[in-house]
């Protein structure tokens, strides 16, 4: 096996400040649209007592969940021994310590009153999923930086390998909490199931490699690096696993809500007559984020050609969007049981109103904040690949596995 040789991303640098301009510019006006609701007040988003989580939580909880997923990568090639993953270590490191980055910000953005931060990282209520969280982030980054660091250094070769499991726990960890802050939440009929901590763990793996591959082939086809057919094999094939999984996770955790018969109100009205949740847990994360892509993965032919690729990798992350906007938003739309078994009482709030979702739009300033938080991990992510070696110069067949038999023969890469 050839020697992997790491450099920076090299692409012209008109390109890059261009491409680095365009990110701080939706950094900009994300950061005008949180100094707008700040100075304003949430009543300018379309969040209400019913909503309180809105769209900047949708984007926020994607990221982080796929900051953990892109860590997957790396972990599979030191956890698990396969050399064919290790060439891209670096890069899943970084990537994911990005989209953490991004989707906290969002995060503390979105909360409300962002300098009383300070309070919750030194007051802790341990009853609190969410105290449980902030070590969990936090842990999460300084472990990615070690693991990082055991990578590129030779002084850090021999704690790799530990390093690498210490990761893969951690960040089997973060994610479970970040599922477990809803499944915790026994107020909410579509939130209180424990189930929902593994199914994130589930679709973690499905966006983070999805928004990996899209990040990796955009990167090396700037610069034109060569990715060689049975890496393409490989990221495919697995993305299409992971897709298979958290499908499985998906059907069954509706299929207990709906053997619980006192989850059929809520059942009926996502699956049936939930309106735009309907339509996006049905055309946008079964069809679009899951069903296609699979298709596409799968297909003899499609499955070869990169542009394909490309696009169920997009599907994948669109399908995210869609999953989580049902979770987290559907979830709370659906009117609060106030007395289970007893007679329905109705209040100004909505609650425990028989059949009448909360009313939630997303506002352009709440969108516009879920963007810059997307623009700052791949401004980090830019930035890192730029300055320091944390992408190979070639993912060639006779570098990252000369050793296997050539499964394909489809030319996926540029020559360099």
């Amino acid at each position: 096996m050839k020697r992997v040789v790491y450099r920076e991303w090299r692409i012209p640098p008109e390109r890059y400040w261009s491409l680095l301009g365009f990110l701080a510019a939706l950094i900009g006006i994300a950061a005008l649209s949180f100094g707008y609701m700040e100075h304003q007040g949430h009543w300018v988003s379309g969040m209400n007592n019913s909503v309180v989580w809105g769209t900047p939580h949708v984007f926020a909880v994607f990221l982080i969940i796929s900051a953990s997923g892109a860590l997957n990568i790396a972990s599979i090639g030191t956890v698990f021994k396969k050399p064919i993953y290790k060439p891209l270590g670096r890069l899943s490191g970084l990537l994911a310590v990005a989209m953490l980055m991004g989707g906290l910000l969002v995060l503390v953005m979105d909360l409300g009153r962002p300098e009383r931060l300070i309070v919750a990282m030194t007051h802790y209520n341990f009853s609190s999923i969410f105290a449980w969280n902030i070590f969990l982030y936090t842990g999460f980054m300084a472990i990615v930086i070690a693991y990082l660091w055991s990578m590129a250094d030779r002084q850090g070769g021999p704690f790799n390998y530990p390093i690498g499991i210490l990761a893969l726990v951690w960040r089997l960890a973060l994610t479970t909490g970040t599922g477990s802050i809803f499944g915790f939440l026994v107020a909410r009929q579509a939130y209180d199931a424990a189930i929902l901590g593994p199914m994130f763990v589930a679709l973690s793996f499905a966006y983070g490699l999805a928004v990996f591959m899209l990040v990796l082939m955009f990167g090396f086809e700037e610069e034109g690096r060569p990715i060689g057919p049975r890496m393409m094999r490989r990221l495919r094939n697995l993305l299409a696993l992971f897709i298979g999984i958290a499908l499985y996770f998906t059907l069954i955790y509706h299929l207990t809500n709906l053997y619980m018969a006192k989850h059929d109100s809520l059942e009926h009205w996502l699956l049936l007559s939930g309106g735009i949740y309907t339509f996006l847990f049905w055309v946008g994360w079964i069809l679009v984020g899951s069903l296609a892509p699979m298709w596409i993965l799968y297909h003899p032919a499609l499955s070869q050609k990169r542009e394909w690729i490309i696009g169920a990798c997009a599907l994948v992350i669109v399908g995210g969007f869609s999953a989580m906007y049902v979770i987290i938003i559907g979830s709370q739309a659906f009117p609060m049981v106030m007395f289970p078994g007893h007679t329905i009482l109705e209040s100004g709030f909505a609650d425990g109103v028989n059949g009448a979702a909360a009313p939630y739009w997303p506002t352009i300033p709440e969108i516009l904040l879920g963007i810059g938080g997307v623009a700052v991990a791949l401004l980090i992510t830019a930035v890192g690949v730029r300055v320091l070696q944390f992408m190979p110069e070639s993912l060639a067949d006779d570098v990252v596995a000369p050793d296997e038999e050539t499964l394909d023969a489809a030319p996926f890469a540029k020559p360099a």
